[in-house]
C-alpha cells in the first residue's frame, strides 16, 4: 500500500520537472546552445549610462523626513 500512496506524488514530482524544463529550454535554447558551441548568442548589452549627482541628491529630497528617520 506504500508504494501505492509513494508513486502519485513521484510521478506528480517527476511531470513538474519535465514541465519546468521544456520551459527553461524554450526561453533559453538558443543561448545554451550557442555557449555549447563555444559561439555568443546576441550582441553584448550596451554599456549602462551615467547616473548625474543632482539628480540624484533631488530624488532623496522627495522622501518625507520621518521616513529617512525610521531607516
Amino acid at each position: 500500500m506504500t508504494a501505492v500512496v509513494g508513486t502519485l506524488p513521484f510521478l506528480a514530482t517527476l511531470w513538474l520537472l519535465v514541465v519546468l524544463g521544456a520551459a527553461v529550454l524554450e526561453e533559453s535554447g538558443a543561448k545554451i546552445a550557442a555557449a555549447l558551441k563555444g559561439k555568443a548568442a546576441s550582441a553584448p548589452a550596451p554599456a549602462s549610462r551615467r547616473v548625474n549627482a543632482r539628480s540624484s541628491r533631488r530624488s532623496l529630497s522627495r522622501f518625507e523626513p520621518r521616513w529617512r528617520a525610521a531607516a
